[in-house]
């Protein structure tokens, strides 16, 4: 049944929200951009007539397409090469959603992200759901077709195994990110060990992601005297990297996933996201997406956006 303008316009009122969610369920900006189309064909497809509650019709449509694409997700990351992270968003992007709570900044956070692959599917929609949107129990039993007191306990379930004191953030504006960001770039750039291991937590962690594409680190690095070492050489400028890269990249101080970030840029290209998760003890974890599928969207995004001057003019 071909759709309606208003039929058009209701779905488009409800893409940002499908995309918020189908991006925490998935951790792909990519996949949630093809969960949301893949709705989309759905709601075409359906006998409009007889759907009572729009919204709550294609958030069932959208949750159970996330459970399909999450079960096969699974079995391609069994193949996938290195450590699997998250694609990260830029801040400013529609696919992050709310971030008004403390709650739902900290559910679109890299980290978080990455402890989501923890959970079972149906334990990573009702996490998502409820902490970042609100719905309530009642309304997740609903769309998952289990009871209420079920749904409950995989909350608890959910969140104990992905909200630890550990993963606790603190809260930056712009300007603090900038700050961190600087100081980070100039210990790295700086060829003194030590001035980066005053940045890091004792127990800091750094991972990347290259996808097979990209030379990265897969297996993760533990302790601040080993990752100041790794980073000291990262940051190295050699015509080896440059080469590899092609020319000499600019880097920029940038909110990613609500918080600070190291972005990559050559030619207006991102070539890498190095996310810095911060805490009281300093800089607890680094992760760095290099993999180009993953860098995509963060791309046109940042062509669309505007940037202020590099803090690094690169090796």
């Amino acid at each position: 049944m071909p759709l309606g303008p208003d039929e058009v316009e209701l779905f488009e009122r409800s893409r940002a929200r499908l995309e918020a969610i189908a991006y925490r369920l998935l951790g792909s900006a990519s996949d949630a951009e093809d969960a949301v189309q893949d709705t989309f064909l759905r709601w075409q497809a359906a006998d409009r007539g007889w759907v009572e509650t729009p919204e709550a019709w294609l958030t069932k449509v959208l949750t159970n397409v996330c459970l399909n694409q999450l079960t096969s997700a699974r079995a391609r990351r069994e193949t996938y090469v290195g450590t699997w992270l998250p694609e990260p968003v830029l801040a400013g992007d529609r696919m992050l959603g709310p971030v008004d709570t403390a709650e739902q900044r900290e559910s679109v956070s890299i980290a978080v992200l990455t402890l989501m692959e923890r959970l079972s599917a149906k334990e990573r929609v009702v996490y998502v759901l409820r902490e970042a949107f609100g719905y309530s129990h009642g309304e997740i039993a609903e769309i998952l077709g289990v009871t209420e007191s079920s749904c409950q306990q995989t909350y608890r379930r959910a969140k104990q195994r992905v909200t630890t004191p550990e993963r606790a953030r603190a809260e930056l504006d712009r300007a603090a990110v900038r700050t961190i960001v600087a100081e980070f770039l100039a210990a790295a750039t700086s060829g003194e060990i030590s001035r980066l291991v005053e940045l890091l937590s004792d127990d800091v962690t750094s991972i990347g992601d290259g996808g097979g594409k990209i030379p990265a680190r897969t297996s993760p690095l533990v302790g601040a005297p080993a990752v100041a070492r790794f980073l000291r050489g990262l940051f190295k400028p050699t015509d080896v990297k440059r080469n590899l890269v092609g020319g000499s990249p600019a880097f920029y101080a940038e909110v990613v996933n609500g918080g600070p970030a190291v972005v990559v840029v050559i030619d207006g290209q991102v070539l890498g996201v190095m996310s810095l998760e911060v805490t009281s003890e300093g800089v607890a974890a680094i992760q760095s997406q290099v993999n180009p599928d993953k860098l995509v969207r963060a791309t046109r995004q940042w062509a669309a956006s505007e940037h202020g001057e590099p803090l690094h003019g690169g090796w």
